[in-house]
């Protein structure tokens, strides 16, 4: 592999003289897990921090979770909180400097955590502590002691293994003293690390890199910073991992979900090319596209793209496949961005689909959101998750080139989508406008760069002739399966959706009306020829008819001939024999004479 010793840039290989050496680091790296130290960590149930982070948070030792205003510090601390409550038995201790107790049991109620009841199961304990700059004064003596004292108390009252500070530039907003500030803060976090509690403090974006203080980020042993940009009038929110002392950690930004189900963060750095694959082939619901493609269906964990303008049934395409895929009894998921859930699965009712029953079973799951609803990694964090929680076999995407935003951008989460699925094995459809009119040729930007990442492109068209517009198809290309190279004509009625036999013929390829004329055209030929034989056949049989009473007038002539000729023969023979007995008679008469 590239990077270890005795790998060969120009050829790809290790040289035979440095196998032992390939071998040997190979086995040390197997040998390292076991034998070097890993940091303890403290996981935050949050789906995907825990992977770019590596376990989550370091136990027993502070972390800074800093941002603007409304970025989710607050949220993102009590999620830990409470995670780490009811899915780690490890309980907490909320000390707020700004809102009171009842305000945050209210702002948190939104996320499903009832902190009322965890606080009267003796799992967390709230603290406000109302900070009066009246009430410091600053001088050599002042320190942190009642702080300590109000915090270790909490702690020992519940336990606590988990801590979260809300916010530290009210607790410190009155030190002008950049040396008290700086010892203030190591002091506090030394408590912290000498009580081994896992701990967050949330501090707010200021002027500097981080921080108001600018210093809490530097005694920190992990910064986690979050942002929420606003792009086009559009909100994003997004995460980065600062630093992480004595762990490695994704480095990139994270798009990042808040809504009624909590926190959700996409990590991106595991997208790569090494997924499985299948050869298990799966029916598209088509019996005529199946017949097109050489196996009789797609692969299993295909990503599969469907352009085509407007009109050519894309949706009615990809909802055929889903309830395919449903008949088989897998799960399925829709993503729409054009239609609600109500207008898809009336619309398949058209075609003979009813996708309302395998969304009663469970099955099936609609996912309609306008793409202006939110930015495009919130849409993707939004996706990932869903697919994550549900678990399908077969995700629709539909349309693609509904997402709006610079093209790099929308490739970018587009790609990432179909990293996401092929890593689980899972077949994606995607649906693509195409722009034009009928017959529109195929455009290399239509797709938004996708047609090289797809597996498989299916190509509808629409095709005007004698006064009438058609739909067509054809398969542009199919990895690892041959597949027909022929463009067929589809219907669309409440039977499904069915493929018509291809009229191939000196015209050309003929659709609809033209296609049903010249095949009338060709009967009517045919008809004229079959007449024309069985006129000639007529013919040849009165001929024959004719012939045969010749032959027969002939036979009868020649047998009345043959008839006559045996009469005379015996009427000869009768005059011999008279003649004879006269002769005799006469004979005999003259011998009686003498």
């Amino acid at each position: 592999m590239p990077g270890m010793p005795g790998y060969d840039p120009g050829t790809g290989s290790g040289r035979a003289a440095t196998r032992p050496m390939i071998m040997e680091y190979t086995m040390s790296l197997e040998a390292a897990p076991s034998s070097r130290p890993t940091l303890p960590k403290a996981p935050t149930g949050i789906a995907g921090f825990d992977d770019i982070t590596g376990g989550g948070l370091p136990a027993g030792r502070p972390s800074l979770i800093c941002g603007s205003a409304g970025s989710g510090k607050t949220l993102f601390a009590t999620t830990f909180l409470v995670n780490g409550t009811t899915l780690f038995d490890e309980p907490g201790v909320f000390m707020s400097f700004e809102e009171r107790s009842e305000d945050l049991a209210a702002n948190v109620a939104s996320l499903g955590y009832n902190l009322d009841k965890l606080v009267e199961d003796g799992r967390i304990a709230i603290d406000h502590v109302q900070v009066d700059r009246s009430d410091i004064e600053e001088n050599g003596e002042y320190d942190l002691e009642g702080l300590f004292l109000r915090l270790g108390f909490a702690v020992d009252s519940v336990g606590a293994k988990r801590v979260v500070l809300d916010t530290i530039e009210t607790l410190f907003s009155s030190f002008d003293n950049q040396a008290i500030l700086r010892s203030e803060l190591r002091r506090l976090f030394g408590w912290i690390k000498d009580r081994g509690l896992s701990c967050i403090i949330t501090g707010e974006r200021g002027e500097g890199q981080f921080t108001r203080q600018d210093l809490e980020e530097y005694v920190s042993d992990c910064v986690v910073l979050l942002d929420n940009r606003v792009h086009e009038q559009i909100t994003t929110r997004r995460l980065r991992v600062v630093k992480y002392r004595g762990s490695a950690h994704g480095t990139n930004e994270y798009p990042f979900l808040i809504d009624a189900q909590g926190i959700s963060v996409l990590p991106v750095t595991g997208a790569g090319l090494s997924h499985g694959v299948s050869s298990e082939v799966v029916s598209t619901g088509i019996p005529g596209l199946d017949a097109m493609l050489g196996q009789g269906g797609f692969f299993r964990g295909t990503s599969l793209l469907l352009t085509g303008t407007a009109g050519t049934g894309k949706t009615s395409f990809s909802s055929t496949m889903v309830n395919a895929a449903c008949e088989r009894g897998e799960r399925c998921m829709m993503f729409v961005f054009e239609e609600s859930a109500a207008q898809v699965v009336r619309n398949a009712r058209s075609i003979g689909l009813d996708l309302q029953r395998h969304a009663d079973a469970g099955l099936l799951r609609f996912e309609a959101a306008r793409p202006s609803l939110y930015g495009l990694e919130m849409h993707l964090a939004r996706m990932h998750r869903d697919v994550e929680a549900f678990g399908p076999q077969l995700v629709v995407i539909d349309p693609i080139t509904a997402f709006r935003g610079p093209e790099a951008e929308v490739q970018s989460v587009l790609l990432r989508m179909v990293d996401l699925l092929k890593a689980r094995g899972i077949t994606g459809i995607f649906t693509s406008l195409m722009h034009g009119g009928t017959g529109a040729t195929i455009d290399a930007d239509a797709d938004l760069g996708m047609s090289s990442l797809m597996d498989a492109w299916v190509r509808l068209t629409h095709e005007e002739a004698n006064g009438e517009i058609n739909r067509t198809l054809y398969i542009i290309k199919a990895r690892g399966m041959s597949h027909s190279n022929q463009v067929r004509e589809y219907q669309m009625s409440e039977a499904g959706i069915g493929l018509i036999e291809p009229y191939i013929g000196p015209e050309g390829v003929l659709t609809g009306s033209a296609r049903l004329s010249q095949v009338a055209r060709e009967q009517a030929a045919a008809l004229r020829r079959q007449q024309e034989i069985e006129r000639r056949r007529r013919e040849i049989a009165r001929r024959r008819a004719a012939v045969d009473r010749q032959i027969q007038e002939l036979r009868a002539a020649l047998e009345a001939e043959e008839q006559e000729v045996t009469l005379l023969h015996q009427q000869d023979q009768e005059r011999e024999s008279a003649l004879a007995r006269d002769r005799q008679a006469m004979a005999r008469h003259r011998t009686a004479a003498e």
